[in-house]
Parts: structure tokens; C-alpha cells; sequence
């Protein structure tokens, strides 16, 4: 296969799968190790993927994120869904960090009679937490003006203080070889600290999140249970291999 024809099969595979694995184009195009991450590179360079450990990905896919308007409006009776489902494995008087993000936001009317405690670094979420009469402490920190999420040093500074029953996390993509990833570091950071500092820590994603791979990878699946929507037998197959999977029932 000549060099054009790989670069064209690599983007058309890419188009259908969004992520590919070096070891699956030298299986397929017969191409040595070194000459596909030779035309990685060469197509990174002219801005058509962006390569990530073992592999590529569709470019700028895993950089965008959505404002919190943009994803208030998608999917919504997904999240209204599995925010519900996930309410139900908080546990009367827990202390519960709530991750900014909209279906974490979707919790809050679940959880307001089980006298909590919630932590959280998402600006949008306090007025609801404190119109439910939900005990809230807001991180602070740094705020991101397109999600109204809080981050940075001080934000992680914060969290130090506090433990949790459980930790419930939006991800912008998962991934049963990449794990849970999101397109902020500093956001994914925060993530972290939050789940290290919790008994229990969810992960909560609508099925447009299977599969994809955004730039900063915040754990590996074992690190957290999985609640979604939607996903096929095949893929909770793989997923079931590396953590728990939860599916609500649509």
C-alpha cells in the first residue's frame, strides 16, 4: 500500500471508529510499526489527528469542550435518567462530592431528603443544591467561565479538606484501554483528587461517550463504576473486563 492510499485508509477508519490502534493499521495495511507512526506523525503535522498513547484520534475531537449551555440540552432525558439511578447509591447522612457538569446537576431533586453534605466545584449547581436545602461547600478556585467549574491549585487545596462516601464524576468520553477522559488537565485533575479522597467514586455518561477520547485522561475504568444509558452487548463485554457497569434502563 502506498503512502497516500495509507494516509486515506487511516482517515476513513478514523471517520468510522473516531480512535485506532497502531497494532490494528499494521495488522491491516500490512505496513511496518515505524512507517505507521511515521504517517501518524505526517498527518498530525497537516492537522487531520491528534495521536494519543497507542494510537490516534480524530483532531481537535478531544480538545472541544462544550459550554454548559451546549450540554444542558443534549440528551437530556439520558442524564434525568441515569442521574436518578446514580441518586439512589447515596445512602441517608453520606458526605457526596457532586462534579460540575449537567448530569451531576440532574442529581440534586434525588437527592434532597437524605440530609447530606455536598461538596462540589460547579458554580451552576449551588443554587439548586441550596433551593432542595441540601448542605453545600463550594471549592472555589479558578473558574472556568464556558462550565462554571471551578479548578486549579487552590481548587485541589480545597478538596484536601474534606472526605466523601462517594464521588460522582461527568467524563467527556471512556474507553476500555484509555480509560475516563475529559479535555481539560486542570479539570481532570481535580477529578482525581476528588476520587482519591472518596470511598466510593461513579462515573456518570450518556452512550454518545463510549468510545471517545478527549485529551487529559482522569483514571482508569477499575477506578470507578460506570453508570450509563445504553451499550451493547459486545462493548459491555470489554467494559465489564476492567470495572463495574451499571446500566439504567431506559
Amino acid at each position: 500500500m502506498l503512502t497516500n492510499e495509507r494516509h486515506l485508509f487511516i482517515m476513513q477508519l478514523l471517520d468510522e471508529k473516531q480512535t485506532v490502534k497502531i497494532q490494528e493499521l499494521v495488522e491491516s495495511t500490512g505496513a511496518s510499526e515505524s512507517t505507521i507512526r511515521r504517517d501518524l506523525v505526517d498527518l498530525e503535522h497537516s492537522g487531520k489527528l491528534e495521536r494519543v498513547f497507542g494510537g490516534a484520534t480524530l483532531a481537535g475531537k478531544n480538545l472541544l469542550e462544550p459550554s454548559i449551555l451546549d450540554k444542558s440540552t443534549q440528551l437530556l432525558d439520558e442524564k434525568i435518567k441515569i442521574a436518578k439511578f446514580a441518586a439512589s447509591f447515596v445512602q441517608q447522612g453520606d458526605s457526596v462530592y457532586l462534579d460540575a457538569g449537567t448530569t451531576t446537576f440532574q442529581m440534586i431533586p434525588f437527592l434532597k431528603d437524605k440530609d447530606l453534605v455536598v461538596v462540589t466545584n460547579g458554580l451552576t449547581l449551588v443554587e439548586a443544591l441550596n433551593s432542595h436545602g441540601i448542605t453545600t461547600y463550594l471549592t472555589g478556585g479558578l473558574m472556568k467561565p464556558r462550565t462554571g467549574a471551578f479548578v486549579g491549585s487552590q481548587t485541589i487545596q480545597a478538596l484536601q479538606n474534606y472526605r466523601f462516601d462517594s464521588c460522582f464524576l461527568g467524563i467527556n468520553g471512556f474507553h476500555a484501554e484509555y480509560g475516563y477522559t475529559t479535555p481539560d488537565p486542570e479539570e481532570a485533575a481535580v477529578k482525581q483528587m476528588a476520587s482519591s479522597l472518596s470511598r466510593k467514586t461513579f462515573a456518570l455518561a450518556d452512550h454518545s461517550k463510549i468510545n471517545k477520547i478527549s485529551f487529559a485522561k482522569i483514571m482508569d475504568l477499575e477506578r470507578a463504576t460506570l453508570i450509563v444509558d445504553e451499550i451493547t452487548k459486545d462493548a459491555n463485554a470489554v467494559l465489564e473486563k476492567k470495572t463495574i457497569v451499571k446500566v439504567v434502563k431506559l
